[in-house]
C-alpha cells in the first residue's frame, strides 16, 4: 500500500468505478442512543420502498462501504453505521451485540422506515449484529446477509476461544504518516486491492492533543459480550457469502452453518476472497447483493 500525505494521489490508480463511487454524495447523519451518538450516512432516495442497511466488522467504520453503498443507491435506500466504540460514533463504557442493535433500530426509527422493506448487510462482526436482529424482530426484518461472519454452535466454549483482535490499550503516533503506515487487516490477510487498503485507512484515524490515534475504542475489544449459547433464527430471506480462501473454508464453523442452516439459509462461495471479501472481490459482492435481492423479489417503488 502506497502511503503519502496525499491520499488522491496514493489512490489515483483505483480503477474508474471505485473513484466514482467515493466521489458518491452521502448525507452524514448523527442520532442519539441510549445516552451517546451514533454516526451513519446514507445514499439514494429517503422514500424508495427498499432498505439496504450496512454494518461493519469489529475496528471497522462506516466508510468502508464508501465504494459499494452508491452501487445499490439507484435500487435502494441505502445505510452505513458507525456502529459504538467505533468510527465516529462514541466511546462507551460497555459494549454488546444488543447495544449495537439498538442504535441500528433507533436509525430505522428515526428514518421512518419500519414500514419498509429492510435488508440487512453484515460483514464479521456485522453479520453477528444483523443476525440478532432478524432473529429478534422477525416481523421488521426482511432479509439478512451474513459475510464470513462465524457462527459457532450454541454450546460452543467461548472459555478457550482465542481471539486474533488487539488487546493492547490505545497508542498514539507522531505523525499520521506514522500511522498509516500501520494499517493492517485482522485477521492478517493480503488484498491485492492496495487503493481500498488506501482509502479505509485514511478514515480510521483521527488526532488529539497527544498524537494520531484509531478511531475505535481498544476496549471494546475485551468488553464486547459474545453470543454464548444464543441461537440464531431466520424467519426472513438469508443468505450467507463467504470467501474461497476464508479461514471459514472447510472449518467444523462452516459445516456447522450449513447444516443448522440448510433449511432458511443460501450459501456463496466466493473464489480468490480471504475474510474481508468486500475488500478483496467488491465488484462481485455487488453483484451478488443485487441478484440476490431481486430474486427475493424486493421491488424498489
Amino acid at each position: 500500500m502506497k502511503v503519502s500525505d496525499n491520499l488522491q494521489n496514493d489512490i489515483s490508480h483505483a480503477p474508474e468505478w471505485f473513484h466514482k463511487a467515493i466521489n458518491f454524495s452521502a448525507d452524514n447523519k448523527t442520532i442519539e442512543s441510549e445516552g451517546h451518538n451514533v454516526h451513519y450516512q446514507s445514499w439514494g432516495n429517503v422514500h424508495s420502498k427498499k432498505i439496504i442497511f450496512l454494518i461493519h466488522g469489529t475496528g471497522a467504520h462506516k466508510k468502508w462501504w464508501d465504494p459499494i453503498g452508491p452501487q445499490l443507491a439507484n435500487d435502494a435506500y441505502v445505510l452505513a453505521i458507525d456502529l459504538p466504540g467505533m468510527g465516529d460514533s462514541d466511546h462507551r463504557e460497555d459494549y454488546s451485540i444488543k447495544s449495537f442493535s439498538t442504535a441500528i433500530l433507533d436509525i430505522v426509527d428515526k428514518e421512518g422506515l419500519i414500514d419498509k422493506d429492510i435488508i440487512l448487510v453484515g460483514h464479521s462482526l456485522g453479520g453477528h449484529v444483523a443476525g440478532f436482529i432478524a432473529s429478534e424482530n422477525p416481523k421488521i426484518i426482511d432479509g439478512v446477509v451474513m459475510i464470513d461472519t462465524p457462527i459457532r454452535p450454541p454450546d460452543y466454549d467461548y472459555e478457550k476461544h482465542r481471539s486474533t483482535s488487539p488487546v493492547r490499550m490505545i497508542k498514539y503516533y507522531e505523525n499520521k504518516l506514522a500511522i498509516v503506515n500501520r494499517f493492517r487487516l485482522m485477521p492478517a490477510q493480503k488484498c491485492e486491492n492496495d487503493w481500498y487498503l488506501r482509502y479505509i485507512a485514511e478514515h480510521s484515524i483521527r488526532e488529539e492533543a497527544e498524537g494520531w490515534r484509531w478511531k475505535f475504542d481498544d476496549t471494546l475489544f475485551w468488553k464486547l459480550g459474545r453470543l454464548s449459547g444464543y441461537k440464531f433464527i431466520f424467519k426472513c430471506k438469508a443468505l450467507y457469502i463467504y470467501g474461497g480462501d476464508s479461514l471459514l473454508l472447510g472449518s467444523k464453523i462452516l459445516k456447522f452453518m450449513e447444516e443448522e442452516f440448510k433449511e432458511t439459509m443460501d450459501f456463496i462461495e466466493v473464489p480468490g476472497a480471504a475474510h474481508h471479501v468486500p475488500l478483496d472481490k467488491p465488484l462481485e459482492i455487488i453483484d451478488i447483493l443485487k441478484s440476490t435481492i431481486s430474486k427475493w423479489g424486493f421491488i424498489n417503488e
